[in-house]
């Protein structure tokens, strides 16, 4: 980047005093793209942590609330979904479950990037949403709950004793978004790991062989950050002046009424702009998180 910044400069002397001239305009826009890379390489060095670098696993559960809920969780899932989108990032749909009357009841996404847990892992938490709800008659205001799980995909270098005797494995019939049929055998599979009360499934595939793989690669990923949670519970036992992270507790709030807000409890982060935020731009409060000393990836 230094060699860059040099041959902006040489070129700078070289156009002359014309500040509408196509060398200084050209000088402009090299300026702002160097600028951008810059920002992205300081936040590279933010994302340190031993599984920033993993791909990851989103999860999104609705609250207490029935269809109000459901419903912002299906829009927390379109938000998330144009992020990866704009940041060109893969998204698998492992497990979806439509909602009875709108939105979702629960929605499984595997995210495959460069750092996509290191970012993603702001996201964990729950999120408030406060609007006038378009399902009640009388116009009233709700609140609303959704919690948004995020841990990395672990690999098969990781070990992760499982043993046999403490799964229950279950089949059912596989559905898609939207509650489309997708066939007629019992191809969905369903692991619940007793000891420790996690159920992951998947459906994404026909075959329940293959259905059933992903769902062990996802109760491993799931166990492997049990035991980081762990190590980072003892720390903050440790660390008794440091602000403990806590993955279940409210994170954001998305204010639609009586005014346009979305605020990052957290990091103090907000922007009165809520249409940009639900499309996906979520940069500000990623950046914002990564930055702040008591959220780094032990």
């Amino acid at each position: 980047m230094s060699k860059e910044l040099t041959d902006l400069e040489e070129l700078l002397g070289l156009s002359g005093d014309d500040e509408d001239s196509d060398d200084v305009k050209e000088i402009e826009e090299s300026l702002e793209k160097l600028g951008h890379n810059i920002e992205e390489l300081e936040l590279t060095t933010l994302l340190s942590g031993p599984n920033d670098d993993r791909n990851a696993i989103l999860t999104i559960h609705p609250g207490a609330g029935g269809t109000e809920s459901q419903d912002w969780a299906e829009m927390l899932f379109r938000m998330y979904n144009r992020w990866c989108e704009t940041r060109g990032y893969s998204v698998k749909l492992l497990d979806y479950l439509a909602g009875d009357e709108a939105g979702l009841k629960s929605a499984t996404m595997q995210i495959e990037g460069e750092y996509a847990y290191g970012y993603l892992r702001s996201e964990s938490g729950v999120h408030r949403l406060v609007r006038i709800s378009p399902f009640d008659a009388n116009r009233r205001r709700h609140t609303s709950f959704v919690s948004v799980y995020i841990f990395p995909e672990v690999d098969d270098n990781i070990e992760i004793d499982i043993n046999d005797e403490d799964l229950r494995i279950d089949t059912y019939r596989a559905s898609g978004a939207g509650g489309q049929h997708v066939n007629k055998t019992s191809s969905a599979v369903r692991i619940t790991h007793i000891p420790t009360g996690i159920v992951v499934q998947c459906q994404n595939e026909r075959s329940q062989i293959k259905n059933r793989a992903t769902a062990m690669r996802l109760l491993r990923s799931r166990l492997y950050q049990m035991e980081l949670e762990e190590k980072r519970k003892q720390m903050a036992e440790l660390e008794k002046t440091k602000k403990k992270i806590e993955w279940g507790s409210q994170i954001r709030s998305y204010v639609f009424h009586p005014y346009n807000m979305v605020k990052d409890h957290r990091t103090d982060m907000e922007t009165s702009n809520i249409q940009a935020v639900m499309d996906g731009d979520l940069d500000k409060f990623i950046n914002a998180f990564l930055a702040h000393p008591d959220f780094k990836e032990n």
